[in-house]
């Protein structure tokens, strides 16, 4: 029992007491400014048809032959916020009258003075391609009739017998002879269209006609051109920017099998963030004064942010950023 009594006594003696701020005081934090960014992005999954290989020879057109994978980004939000620094907390004795004049505190204990700004949040779109599927379409028979010559014995001679084989019609064939209904659903389309029919189509038999028609063509095209399956992708990423030189961040990673990747996954291709603080006019620093009652203030730093992927530019906007910025002091009465 005395053994557990004192190793209680001395695991106490271990743990830092906490540090209490001053009764009275107004203890605050300077502001910092955290930037998030919520990204949308589409990852596409694309199945090659299987007369892609035909495409050019039968159609004259060029389509991928290769299945892959590849992810876009098509929507980049940027929202600055404020939040406080507790890397800077300050000890202040303000009279009672001045409270009110001269300082609000928020719930988080920074001081928020008149220029606070935190700007618009900068939204960035760009265009997803469209869904496509080829699933249960067929053309034609995949048997083909061929006629063979064989040769047997009559009457001690060799003569020559027809005979019709049933074979199987090779890859190429089927993609002719979808080829083949493809263009004789155009041919068809436009007869309808221009009245060069025995049938007579108006109002919404034609336009359910036409429909039915660019319907067909469209899964037999797709037996050439492929399809693709689209997932969307939705990440938030947050970034608070450090003082110093450099100002250039990986904010996260976009990578065609995995989406949108943290920005230690060294498979994605990097999304760069490039901060450029805008000069301040050449007015000297205020020295900290020496003595009396004061407030020590952050004023921000405005910077132009743009935001890449290689060499596309997916953002750009202007922020102010707080801790990029300069200290002053505001006196306090």
């Amino acid at each position: 029992m005395k053994r557990l009594i004192i190793a209680a006594a001395l695991a106490a003696l271990c743990i830092p007491s906490l540090a209490q701020d001053p009764a009275g005081a107004v203890v605050y934090s300077l502001p910092k400014t955290t930037l998030t960014f919520d990204v949308e992005a589409v990852q596409e999954s694309f199945y090659a048809g299987p007369y892609a290989k035909y495409a050019a020879k039968y159609l004259g057109i060029e389509v991928r032959t290769e299945d892959e994978v590849n992810c876009q980004i098509s929507k980049v939000t940027m929202t600055p916020y404020l939040e406080a620094d507790q890397d800077s907390r300050f000890t202040l004795n303000v009279p009672a009258k001045a409270k009110s004049s001269f300082l609000s505190l928020t719930a988080q204990g920074l001081v928020a003075f008149t220029d606070n700004s935190l700007g618009e949040a900068a939204v960035w779109r760009f265009p997803s391609p469209n869904r496509a599927d080829f699933s249960d379409k067929g053309v034609s028979s995949n048997l083909s009739s061929a006629e063979t010559t064989l040769y047997g014995q009559k009457g001690g001679q060799s003569v020559s017998v027809q005979q019709n084989m049933v074979v199987e019609k090779s890859p190429e064939k089927r993609a002719e002879e979808t080829a083949n209904l493809i263009f004789e659903l155009r041919k068809k389309r436009v007869q309808i269209v221009t009245g060069d029919t025995d049938a007579t189509y108006s109002g919404e038999a034609m336009g359910a006609a036409i429909e039915e028609i660019t319907r067909l063509e469209k899964e037999y095209l797709s037996l050439f051109a492929g399809y693709s399956e689209y997932k969307p992708v939705q990440m938030r990423y947050e970034l608070v920017p450090q003082k110093g030189e450099d100002q250039n961040y990986v904010v996260f990673r976009v990578s065609d099998k995995g989406g949108l990747v943290g920005s230690d996954e060294i498979s994605g291709t990097p999304v760069i963030l490039e901060l450029t603080p805008e000069a301040i006019s050449a007015v000297e620093a205020p020295a900290k004064p020496a003595k009396g009652n004061f407030a020590t203030i952050r004023i921000p730093a405005v910077c132009r942010l743009r935001l890449f992927r290689g060499s596309e530019l997916l953002l750009q906007s202007r922020v102010p950023v707080y801790q990029l910025g300069v200290e002053s002091y505001y006196p306090i009465q």
